[in-house]
Formats: structure tokens, C-alpha cells, sequence
């Protein structure tokens, strides 16, 4: 709450309880009790009509005094709120935000966030620059609509009340990215029992956490310390392929398409005095006899050909990325000596001289890979309800 409400909230309850204390002050002095009420008012709004009966005894005039200041004081502290509020805009942030609860009483087909964590923050703007309607819940909601002018509420979102004021009956989706598991697992048990039809994504620290989430009722669930570590490891082991794929949504939609149909993108450097080193792009693709193609190669320059020509010369040490089955790649890797160690890296290959004095890398032949996507389909990070 803000400090001049606070203020004014204070200041209100101060003059009423001074009001009620005068008035069984003058009371207890053998008064009415509408003589008591005239002479509190009077006498603290300063009106000056005079005493409503003679002040007799010393103690009724130190009563009398008494209320004037206590009352006086109350009266200056409220209209010092109202002038707050009038220098600091708290009325506007008022007005504001009763606006902003009328848009959220209006929302329709929307997303619920729980939580504005960076991962959140993240979410939230990705939401805001595709337009999409949305609703923070955090406890932070006043600085969020402050900052940001998103909608945001403030409280736990594991309240089935507050999940209701943001429409959860009307939503679309619901996403939660608390920092923890347990907070994570209780929103999507309430969310899913409140709307059976709600789209619910949760955010799990641990992977543990997946399998409680999807029996909670999540319908997607997102790891984030294994997307991480994947992404680092395949930045490490295939950066040439992830230069070539772009964004990171766009990788991860292509590999989920392609893992469906048991292809794979992977990436390979032609040793020195490789076989294949001076032939071209589709020499290259007929011996491997239609198992893949060529999406792109990487220079031992350094440059970047993408959808190379067929008729493209290829060098020791260029690296290829390709496309094809998962088993077949790593065959034709064996068998022509291919490596599979990334172009980027090539500084921390094992440097030896070759029968010429020039200085080479080992070619460590590949063995047959592993069956992986370059990025995994996103099933391995992410449940699908039923």
C-alpha cells in the first residue's frame, strides 16, 4: 500500500477514536449525549458557537484542551496524506490500477505467469512483443506494473481465490516459474483442478521434479539447468551447426520435426589427406550413396557456406554439416575417416608433425555416434500430458 494511503488510513483512525473518546469523556461529565456530540465537533472544527454548558471544573477544561490538540493533529495528518498523494501521483497509480483490474476482470483466452523470476521476465516479454494477452501473478506486482505496465497481481499463486480473479476459467495457458519445485507442483495441482482444459507449463530445478509435475497435471514441463547444459555441451561439441540453425527456438522446433522421423543434423571435419579432400559437394553426397546431404560448410577459414553448390570443392579440414539418418552419418564418417571433432575447436585438437615436417592434426577417426539429435527433441526436457 502506498505511504500516503497509509497515511490517510492512520490519521482517519486517530480522529475517530479521538471523537469517540471525547464523546464519553463529556458523557462521564454528567452531559447528553447530544450535547457531548455537538461539543466535540464544535470544539475540534474550531466553529466557536461557544461552550454547549459552563466548563466548570479544571478537570473538564484539560479534556476540553485535550481534544482540541488530539483532534487538531489528526485532521493536519490526514490532509497532509491527501497532499502526498496529490505530489506523488498517487491517485493516478489509484486510477491506474483500478484500470488495471478491470482489464484483467476482462481478460479472455489469456496466460497466467506465476512468477516474474528472470526466466519469467523473459517469458513475459516474449509474451508482450507477440501480443499476446497475459497476467503476472508475484508478490512484486507493484513495481512490475510500475516498471513494465504489465497486468499483475499481487499474492500466492497457489491461492485458489486469486487464481480465479485472474480468470484461470477463462485462460488459455498457465506457466509457472517459481524457483521451487514444490511451490512449481502445488500451483499446477490447483490450476489443473480448477480448469481441466488449462495448457499448463511448469518450470522443475531438479529432474526428479518432472515426474511429479506431469502427475500434478503439467502438460509441458521445462528444465532449465538441462536445456543449459545441453545447449554448452553441443556449443562445445557442434558449434558450426549451431551457427548454421540460428535461433535457439528455431533449433529446437527443427530437431523436435526431425527427430520424429529419425533424422539428424551433424556436423564433420575432413582430416588432412583425407579422401575426399578435392572432391566436390556431390561427389561427396554420391558416395554416401543418397544417405545424407550437405546443408552447409564451414571453411578452414573460418567462413560460413550455407546450401553450398554441388559443384563446391571440398578442402582438408572443412567442416560439414549434414542431414541425414542417424545411423548412417556415423557409417560413413568410419569409413572415410571423418572426424567428429568440431571445426570450432580445432585449436585444442593434439597437434603432430606429419611425414612432410608440416604441422597437422590428428585425425582421430570417428566411431559410429551415438544416436542424438544436435539439439534433442525437446520430450527429453519436456513432458507431454497423455
Amino acid at each position: 500500500m502506498p505511504e500516503a494511503f497509509k497515511r490517510i488510513i492512520t490519521g482517519a483512525l486517530f480522529f475517530v477514536f479521538t471523537l469517540l473518546v471525547a464523546v464519553v469523556g463529556y458523557m462521564g461529565f454528567g452531559w447528553e449525549l447530544m450535547d457531548a456530540v455537538y461539543m466535540v465537533v464544535i470544539t475540534i472544527f474550531g466553529v466557536g458557537y461557544g461552550e454547549v454548558q459552563p466548563l466548570e471544573s479544571p478537570a473538564q477544561k484539560i479534556f476540553t484542551i485535550i481534544v482540541i490538540f488530539a483532534g487538531t493533529t489528526s485532521a493536519v495528518y490526514i490532509v497532509g496524506g491527501f497532499i502526498q498523494m496529490v505530489t506523488e501521483g498517487e491517485i493516478n497509480k489509484a486510477l491506474n490500477a483500478k484500470l488495471k483490474e478491470r482489464s484483467i476482470a476482462s481478460l479472455e483466452h489469456h496466460v497466467i505467469v506465476c512468477g516474474f523470476s528472470p526466466m519469467g521476465q523473459i517469458l513475459t516479454q516474449q509474451l508482450h512483443a507477440n501480443q499476446e494477452p497475459f497476467v503476472v501473478i508475484d508478490p512484486q506486482a507493484e513495481q512490475i506494473i510500475e516498471t513494465f505496465d504489465y497486468l499483475a497481481r499481487d499474492g500466492n499463486p497457489t491461492d485458489e481465490m486469486l487464481l480465479e480473479d485472474v480468470g484461470i476459467h477463462r485462460a488459455r495457458a498457465l506457466v509457472t516459474v517459481m524457483p521451487d519445485d514444490a511451490t512449481n507442483v502445488f500451483i499446477t495441482l490447483t490450476a489443473r483442478e480448477l480448469n481441466s482444459n488449462l495448457v499448463i507449463l511448469a518450470r522443475g530445478e531438479r529432474p526428479s521434479t518432472e515426474k511429479k509435475l506431469r502427475l500434478a497435471g503439467a502438460d509441458h514441463i521445462v528444465l532449465p539447468d538441462t536445456i543449459s547444459g545441453l545447449r554448452m555441451a553441443h556449443l562445445l561439441t557442434r558449434p558450426t551447426a549451431i551457427d548454421f540453425l540460428g535461433q535457439p527456438e528455431e533449433r529446437s522446433y527443427l530437431n523436435d520435426l526431425l527427430g520424429q522421423i529419425d533424422v539428424q543434423l551433424d556436423e564433420l571435419m575432413i582430416p588432412a589427406q583425407s579422401a575426399l579432400a578435392g572432391k566436390t559437394v556431390r561427389e561427396l553426397e554420391v558416395r554416401g550413396k543418397g544417405a545424407f546431404i550437405v546443408v552447409a560448410i564451414r571453411l578452414a577459414t573460418g567462413q560460413l557456406i550455407v546450401r553450398p553448390s554441388p559443384s563446391q570443392v571440398l578442402n582438408s579440414r572443412d567442416g560439414l554439416v549434414v542431414l541425414g539418418h542417424r545411423i548412417d552419418i556415423p557409417k560413413f564418417a568410419k569409413r572415410y575417416g571423418l572426424t567428429n571433432t568440431p571445426v570450432a575447436d580445432r585449436s585444442l585438437a593434439t597437434a603432430q608433425r606429419t611425414p612432410s615436417g608440416e604441422k597437422g592434426f590428428a585425425p582421430g577417426i570417428a566411431q559410429p555416434l551415438p544416436e542424438r539429435n544436435l539439439l534433442p527433441p525437446s520430450s527429453r526436457y519436456q513432458g507431454v500430458k497423455g
